[in-house]
């Protein structure tokens, strides 16, 4: 038992701990505090203190419980909200009959007395291994919850029963190698700070589908991958994050809120119950987690809450399924490693923020990947996606959260405040965004969208930098002194714009499009500027061209109705070669 020496805000430092190690979690005082040992000098021990510290002051007892930030993982997860450290709000407010948390209050992570159907799977007699399945429970109705072995547990099973338990009761018992008897229940634990094991990681070949058409065509993103979504305060990053909880064509979203406002977590918690995946029928909360740690929550807590997120992630991809983690905001992160290093009196590093940033940083996108799962099963494979949402102050990229983000990730996101203010949302800027997973990606566009599908996008990006070198001189003489060529070329480029990148989240038909609809509309698009240049090499009006009835049905084309699109689409190809075609012959006859 150790005593508290000083106290600088969330930082307590105790003498007395010999007996505790790095990482441990210590109960702070009377009210028993949870906190983290950080570092150690002796057997003085610098904690993070999880919750606020007022009224703690020198003199009151630490004690270590010996074992290091973990989480539960079991069934009762999915559709629940969480803070920083897994405590579930619900249950918080049902107990403590306050909106806010409770210092001190202990609340088990998952629901003790709830119990739950468990189908066995293993048989008497077999032999498992780490990762191997017991049974499953129907968590939710699109989610089956796979029990697994723990981590270190290899042998026989002696005996295993289905029925009703609760997360707590022994469901099975395993031979271990050495002979002795080990009781299994259908909770398990795992640090947060160390990633969950597995086989073998592969690299990511098919991409995550969101429904953004700016994200899916222009700058995808791998199942397994890592993007980023950088961009000044109003700009539309939390949006992008949503509509990838919303729409990901992923089985399970852990959903992160770090230091993020009270309210943008209200719009989440109101809008996913009501939501429907349109994969599963059921709501998107049925395959959620939400971990809340806003930003009026003490602040130490929000640098545990991105581990806390992941290793969730990693239990689910563990069982086989596709995972996305999405974290809105590692900037507020990497604020709370700042302040913490800066009450260790750290050496700081660029912009105060310490010299470990950059490593804190990789180690969390590089628990991503595609991976061959732990378990007898060889052909069980699971992804988990992360995505970070980087608030840079004044929208500076120069920064070194951003340029920290930028040196790991391969999918750049480069949020526009500009294209925010002219309402173009997503407001992705597409010169300065990114995706290194194209290569990666290409047989699997090829396979199922056809060998034209990467042209056109190359194409389009070509017509949109081209747009931009324009511009230039559209400034100082004017459009009308450009050749039909480049008249044209300004016209596409709006079309890419407004009817292909620009994207309505309130409107229920044009907030989702999927791979074969996004492919369609592109190439609505580029064989109107084909063929528009083919009819002005033939003597045809720029102005009549631009003023053909199809050009307004390209226009109204992402606002067809699901089912109808492809004859409508079709329609519209049909009318926009005839009326393109009318006016090039009269090119020609004058």
């Amino acid at each position: 038992m150790g005593k508290i020496v000083k106290v600088s805000g969330p930082l307590v430092v105790a003498t007395g701990m010999a007996d505790a190690n790095m990482s441990d979690v210590v109960r702070v005082g009377e009210q028993r505090l949870i906190g983290e040992i950080l570092t150690m000098t002796g057997d003085a021990a610098s904690i993070q203190v999880y919750e606020e510290t007022s009224g703690l002051g020198p003199g009151a007892e630490v004690v270590t419980t010996g074992a290091p930030l973990s989480v539960e993982l079991g069934p009762g997860l999915l559709e629940n909200i969480y803070d920083g450290i897994q405590r579930p709000l619900e249950a918080i407010m049902a107990k403590s009959g306050s909106a806010s948390i409770t210092r001190g209050i202990e609340v088990p992570a998952l629901d003790r007395e709830k119990k739950w159907d468990f189908v066995a799977t293993a048989k008497v007699g077999d032999k498992v291994v780490t990762g191997d399945f017991l049974g499953q429970v129907q968590e939710t109705p699109s989610i089956l919850h796979k029990i697994m072995v723990p981590a270190g547990a290899e042998g026989t099973v002696e005996s295993i029963t289905s029925g009703s338990f609760t997360v707590t009761d022994t469901v099975a018992t395993i031979r271990l190698v050495d002979g002795s008897l080990k009781e299994l229940t259908m909770v398990q634990k795992w640090p947060v700070r160390v990633g969950r094991p597995y086989k073998k990681k592969f690299t990511p070949a098919a991409p995550l589908q969101s429904g953004q058409r700016v994200i899916d065509t222009m700058f995808p993103v791998a199942k397994g991958g890592t993007a980023a979504v950088p961009g000044p305060f109003g700009s539309g990053k939390t949006v992008v994050q949503h509509a990838l909880a919303k729409w990901s064509d992923v089985d399970i979203v852990i959903y992160i809120g770090c230091g993020e406002r009270g309210n943008e977590m209200t719009d989440v918690l109101r809008e996913f119950p009501e939501l429907i995946d349109p994969r599963t029928g059921e709501t998107l909360m049925k395959r959620t987690v939400l971990i809340a740690n806003t930003s009026d929550m003490p602040v130490a807590a929000r640098e545990a809450s991105i581990y806390t997120g992941i290793t969730i992630a990693e239990y689910f991809r563990d069982m086989g399924y596709d995972v996305a983690v999405i974290a809105d905001s590692t900037s507020r992160w990497a604020e709370a490693l700042r302040e913490m290093s800066g009450r260790l009196e750290e050496m700081p590093g660029e912009e105060g923020y310490p010299a470990y940033l950059a490593s804190r940083i990789a180690e969390f996108y590089e628990r991503a990947g595609v991976v061959q799962c732990l378990g007898s099963d060889e052909e069980r494979r699971g992804s988990l996606t992360a995505v970070g949402a980087v608030s840079p102050p004044g929208g500076d990229l120069s920064e070194p959260v951003s340029q920290g983000t930028m040196r790991i990730v391969k999918v750049f996101w480069s949020l526009d405040s500009s294209l925010a203010y002219r309402r173009h949302f997503p407001a992705i800027n597409w010169l300065n965004s990114y995706s290194l997973y194209l290569d990666n990606l290409k047989p699997w566009f090829d396979e199922n969208l056809g060998e034209s599908f990467l042209k056109n996008r190359t194409r389009a990006m070509t017509i949109l930098q081209e747009e931009s070198s324009l511009n230039e001189i559209v400034q100082l003489v004017g459009k009308d002194s450009l050749g039909a060529a480049d008249q044209l070329t300004l016209e596409t480029a709006k079309m890419i714009r407004e009817d292909f990148l620009q994207q309505n989240a309130f409107v229920d038909i044009d907030s989702f499009s999927d791979y074969r609809r996004q492919a369609m509309m592109m190439q609505l698009i580029l064989d109107y500027d084909s063929q528009c240049r083919a009819a002005i090499q033939k003597g045809a009006s720029v102005s009549d061209l631009f003023a053909i009835g199809a050009r307004a049905g390209i226009g109204r084309a992402k606002s067809v109705p699901v089912d109808q699109y492809e004859q409508t689409y079709a329609r519209i190809a049909e009318e926009m070669t005839s009326q393109i075609e009318e006016i090039a012959e009269r090119g020609e006859v004058d």
